[in-house]
């Protein structure tokens, strides 16, 4: 004959309590986050001036086109490199941050990877360029901004006509026609990655001055081409020898928009 055990109320089974206290925390947590969300919303300025601004820095460093059409060849390699999640997140990557935000934690000074191309964008529009605890906040809310206030193709375009990419080539129409001769259209794959591949140190990169350096981050553009499932790896090797023409004499339609600018 089996018996249940009774408990009196001063003897009952406790329930766990750091279970209690971590969801206690986890929803101050969740309530912090959500205060420093929209106090960040508030303080941080509207996007809406973002293609004004495109224009403007265009002007200033002499970027002969800021509304040519981002083509395929140059999207897919800078998505892949860059923010390989750019088309289905909100401005910002969680996955990205969370690593970024370890990496600060525990000093293991990885590259985490946890800027996305419209906190790239947010930082050369609204923050001139600027690094540090403070701007990298603002750059989050400003991302998430440019997310609802443009689409996809339209952010795209913004930071490929702001980027820098060596040999004092602003823009990507500039450094198309400058390094290749070729206006973005006209690139080929192997080009086009090359030139996102510079995108991270457009100078120690300049495929005119460090080839070598210019063909090593190239190859690592075309191996996240791979994982990604954009390319083969057969296709990959093949695309790392290609010939990429630099210093071609420029085209008929490089040359007839030199000094001109489209809008945005």
């Amino acid at each position: 004959m089996r018996f249940r055990r009774r408990y009196t109320s001063g003897t009952r089974p406790r329930r766990h309590p750091w279970l209690r206290r971590a969801l206690i925390a986890a929803g101050v947590l969740i309530s912090l986050v959500a205060i420093g969300a929209t106090v960040l919303f508030a303080v941080t300025p509207s996007v809406s001036d973002a293609q004004a601004r495109v224009r403007a820095l265009a002007a200033r460093d002499g970027a002969a086109r800021t509304g040519a059409p981002v083509p395929h060849v140059f999207a897919e390699s800078i998505v892949a490199s860059e923010d390989s999640r750019f088309y289905s997140e909100p401005g910002i990557d969680p996955v990205g941050l969370a690593r970024a935000a370890w990496a600060t934690v525990t000093g293991s000074g990885l590259d985490a990877g946890g800027s996305t191309l419209s906190q790239q964008l947010a930082k050369q529009l609204y923050t001139d360029g600027h690094g540090g605890a403070i701007a990298d906040l603002e750059q989050v809310a400003l991302a998430v901004k440019l997310n609802m206030q443009f689409s996809k193709a339209q952010i795209l375009q913004m930071y490929a006509s702001t980027v820098y990419f060596g040999s004092g080539f602003y823009g990507l129409f500039d450094a198309s026609c400058g390094y290749f001769g070729v206006p973005p259209d006209g690139m080929s794959l192997a080009q086009a990655s090359l030139l996102a591949g510079l995108v991270q140190a457009p100078s120690a990169y300049d495929p005119m001055t460090h080839l070598a350096l210019a063909k090593s981050r190239q190859k690592y553009v075309l191996a996240r081409l791979v994982e990604t499932r954009q390319i083969t790896q057969a296709k990959a090797q093949a695309l790392a020898t290609a010939p990429l023409r630099l210093g071609r004499k420029p085209s008929a339609t490089c040359r007839s928009t030199a000094g001109t600018r489209s809008r945005l």
